[in-house]
């Protein structure tokens, strides 16, 4: 009895997987109302201070947001294998191309600001974005991680590294803008944004490629 009772209690405090899809729901939920605020906030505050690097991170946000979008339609569908398959790879593909574009706008008006010397404007709303994101995605990017593993889904596996991979942009532009709010550093801000590059792209490669997916979850 003790045993069967055991086995009870670890039953009801283990997560089924309409469980952890309700929770991945929530995830996601959250995911698109931070990311949208986020993204409209990096983007006003972008254009008000010329600051390409801010402008680049609210793009991205807009990104999560379309990710999210779709994580919430594959998680919709979650019984039906097939078409759970398909929603992934379609996701994963479509984030690439993305983060491909992405890359090529940044580092285009990045270049362009180091040549014609443009110093951007100092941004305490960016810098606030920037410190508060530092905080969030991780905590997001974990929560994602246990329910993809929980229920083997390798869109899910990569939509975290889209959080972690925020987190990183997150950092590197609350450097660039702390650097020009107090040391008058203006070409923090575009080299910032050029240091995103090559992050991005490897990003967008592999989402293209459905890399995220295979490796993490044994997709095919």
């Amino acid at each position: 009895m003790r045993d069967a009772d055991n086995g009870n209690v670890a039953t009801a405090t283990t997560p089924n997987r309409q469980d952890l899809v309700r929770q991945g729901q929530r995830v996601e939920y959250f995911t698109i109302a931070y990311n949208g605020a986020e993204g409209l906030v990096s983007v006003v505050a972008g254009l008000i201070a010329g600051s390409v690097s801010l402008i680049g991170f609210g793009l991205d946000s807009g990104i999560e947001v379309a990710s999210g979008a779709a994580l919430l339609w594959r998680l919709h569908y979650d019984l039906n294998r097939s078409r759970r398959e398909l929603v992934e790879r379609i996701t994963l593909r479509i984030v690439g191309w993305c983060f491909v574009a992405l890359a090529l706008y940044i580092l285009y008006e990045s270049s362009s600001t180091l040549i014609r010397h443009q110093p951007p404007e100092r941004s305490i709303p960016g810098i606030i974005v920037a410190a508060v994101s530092v905080v969030v995605m991780p905590m997001l990017a974990g929560a994602k991680r246990r329910v993809a593993a929980g229920i083997g889904s390798g869109a899910m596996s990569a939509d975290s590294k889209q959080a972690d991979f925020c987190t990183y942009l997150s950092a590197i532009l609350l450097g660039g803008l702390l650097l020009n709010a107090v040391l008058g550093w203006w070409w923090a801000d575009p080299v910032a944004g050029l240091v995103m590059v090559p992050i991005i792209t490897k990003e967008g490669i592999d989402g293209i490629r459905g890399k995220a997916c295979c490796d993490d979850c044994g997709c095919n």
